[in-house]
């Protein structure tokens, strides 16, 4: 969050602290400070996600090749000039950051209500102002990252303190970002990415000292002078009475400035006539209506000390040190070697919210794409709920004397006004003999736990009984087939001409470049495919949990949306499937996919059939704006997709599709491979 109005008075009123810097020029000069390290810039990832998203579409789903393509144009740029980089991602949302997270949901919310309203009205995206990022943008960035080689943190509290503490304490050349927090940390210089012309690798540095310079202020009056403006900790309704104080002393007041300008000089003016000492602390939080949270205060300017720092305001005896979330003795989960692994896979980003659930039994989901208006589908959070408490229940069934914990959930969805986390009831799973233990799923080793292991995570999705058929196809197309079963069971107004579309989007992706889906171009925007495409991206987190809970049995690289999804691509068979076009036009012409297409297809729909789900057909077609010029069709391709489906086990099937042997489980090129290499995403 930072502290509200201090980077843009920092822009106006401080030009001086606004240093246009050349990273080249500081990588060189670092490098002669320091000839035994490379010069490293940390990134606070977080804040950096919405400028790397630089794809034109971006409210289909997400252009993931396309976005792929960008990060490790970013990496190389940097790279090429001897700079190595570190991201940081936040790991946990902090209790005392929980309204300030509810208010900006909340916020979302109405911004993706305008969003859809404007979808509805002009069939089309709108402009970049009212930019919303893709669902799971940032999740799905931290894996992006890591299969690019790049070293990749999820931090155990907030990460803007893990970012300054790491710069800190390894001698980094610089933090980039766009948080004010970082003119108030005593760490390394503080980069601009909004500023960064990554071509030329310039930016702009802000200065602590010139801030400090004109605000009559020294670096140990920055936490403070924090904290009295209003912070994560500090909130700004109990600060107003003393702001009015402060703006009535205040001597040099400039009536020509704003009145957050007036108030963050008129701060500054007191906090440099007062001494700097424990007891000028204890005196301002008798000033300030802190209730019965009287050390308020206190712990604001110590959120800002990293380790090894000291103040004069706080002696180290009044000290508390920061801990960070998840501490083994308070954790959900007792076993010590599964916490541990549980921590440094989280640390590593090599799983997925696990850490989270075993720690404090706590998850949040932000907001997705979704059409509060839409009342056939349900929100994502719902849809995969049952999926999730069975995942709970293989993580926590053992823990707390045999009672298995309830689950906090703090889930964005229409009607759930966040005002009290959801108590979430685990599940056992349906598997003869009970839910494995986990120590099993994740230690063990041999053929039999490989099988258990990926039943498991089938049983996770109620699939457990298509096993088979799912471990013939290749890894990506058996987890994008368990997913998109689940979410035809769960949501029962998905028809038939969904279900085509998304199959054919997984056989038509493959072997599409970046640059290919970059030059596609719609028509028009559907609404209801937006929300589809979200819901089915929210739905890949899901896989990425269980899979984490199961011991792997995918690889996590499987899992990612640049291996099945594009918005774009998914936005046009979406469209040509509900005017019920030909499949050979639905297939772009590619005969090879006709067997796969009905094959995945029987294979989805029998597994459906099974929990007396049936997929009917249900066109929506009015309102579509049809292609003026239709290529002749080829007489195979004469029959509709909706015609009878060709049994699953078919030989035909085998091919493309065909899982070839290789090892499961987590895989991730080492940070040393070589990245001059365009990244590529593998043929199935």
């Amino acid at each position: 969050m930072g502290i509200k109005g201090l980077q843009g008075f920092v822009a106006r009123v401080c030009p001086d602290a606004c240093r246009t810097v050349d990273l080249k020029e500081m990588a060189e000069k670092h490098r002669i400070d320091h000839p035994d390290v490379l010069p490293v810039i940390v990134v606070d990832a977080m804040s950096c996600v919405r400028r790397w998203y630089t794809p034109e579409s971006w409210v289909c789903g997400g252009q993931w090749r396309e976005y792929l393509a960008v990060l490790e144009d970013f990496i190389e740029t940097f790279k090429a000039a001897g700079i190595e980089l570190v991201f940081y991602f936040d790991g946990v949302v902090e209790e005392k950051k929980r309204d300030e997270w509810i208010k900006r949901r909340q916020q979302n919310n109405r911004e993706i209500a305008n969003l859809f309203q404007f979808i509805k009205a002009h069939r089309k995206q709108p402009g970049r102002e009212m930019f919303v990022l893709p669902s799971a943008l940032p999740t799905f960035t931290r894996f992006a990252l890591k299969a690019l080689g790049q070293k990749t943190v999820c931090t155990l509290q907030e990460a803007d303190f893990e970012v300054a503490a790491y710069g800190l304490q390894h001698n980094c050349m610089g933090i980039l970002g766009q948080d004010s927090d970082y003119l108030i940390y005593n760490t390394s210089p503080y980069f601009s990415i909004e500023k960064l012309c990554l071509d030329r690798l310039v930016t702009v540095m802000y200065s602590r000292e010139d801030l400090c310079r004109v605000l009559g202020l020294s670096m140990k009056h920055l936490p403070l002078f924090a904290c009295l403006l209003g912070n994560d900790v500090v909130p700004e309704n109990l600060l107003e009475g003393f702001w009015h104080k402060c703006l009535v002393t205040c001597s040099s007041r400039n009536r020509s400035y704003n009145r957050r300008t007036s108030i963050i000089l008129a701060v500054a003016n007191y906090i440099s006539k007062i001494p700097c000492s424990y007891s000028s602390l204890k005196h301002l939080e008798g000033m300030l209506p802190l209730g019965s949270d009287n050390t308020l205060l206190h712990r604001g300017m110590e959120s800002y000390l990293l380790p090894g720092q000291q103040s004069p305001w706080i002696p180290p005896d009044a000290r508390n040190f920061k801990m960070s979330s998840g501490q083994e003795g308070t954790a959900m989960c007792r076993d010590k070697e599964i916490f541990q692994l549980a921590k440094e896979h989280h640390i590593q980003s090599e799983n997925y919210a696990i850490f989270n659930i075993l720690s404090n039994g706590e998850l949040e989901c932000s907001n997705s794409l979704e059409d509060d208006c839409d009342t056939e589908i349900p929100g994502q959070a719902l849809i995969y709920r049952p999926a999730r408490q069975h995942i709970y229940s293989v993580l926590l069934e053992s823990e707390k004397d045999g009672a298995c914990p309830l689950v906090k959930e703090w889930f964005v969805y229409c009607g759930n006004t966040l005002e009290q986390p959801e108590l979430i009831q685990p599940l056992q799973p349906p598997i003869p003999g009970g839910t494995p233990n986990l120590k099993t799923l994740w230690f063990a080793k041999g053929p039999d736990v490989e099988k258990q292991r990926y039943s498991t995570f089938l049983a996770c999705f109620h699939l457990q009984d298509a096993m088979e058929e799912l471990q013939a196809l290749e890894a990506p197309v058996a987890a994008f087939c368990c997913l998109l079963t689940y979410l035809m069971m769960q949501v029962s107004s998905l028809s038939l001409e969904d279900l085509n579309a998304f199959v054919a989007l997984i056989l038509c992706l493959r072997g599409k470049s970046a640059a290919e889906l970059a030059t596609l171009q719609l028509v028009q925007v559907d609404p209801r495919a937006v929300h589809l495409g979200a819901v089915l991206v929210r739905g890949l987190t899901t896989l990425l949990m269980a899979n984490s809970a199961c011991g792997f049995p995918f690889s996590m690289d499987d899992l990612m949306p640049w291996k099945v999804f594009d918005g774009k691509l998914f936005q046009e068979k979406y469209q040509k499937s509900h005017r019920s076009c030909s499949l050979e036009e639905l297939l772009e012409g590619n005969e090879s996919l006709y067997t796969p297409f009905q094959n995945l297809k029987a294979l989805i729909c029998k597994a459906c059939a099974l929990k007396k789900r049936t997929i009917q057909s249900r066109p929506r077609g009015n309102g579509f704006i049809t292609e003026t010029h239709q290529r002749e069709l080829n007489p195979r391709f004469q029959q509709t997709h909706r015609s009878s489906l060709v049994s699953p086990y078919h030989n035909q099937m085998r091919g493309n599709l065909w899982r070839n042997p290789q090892p499961q489980g987590r895989r991730y090129r080492s940070g040393h491979s070589d990245q001059r290499r365009r990244f590529q995403v593998p043929p199935w």
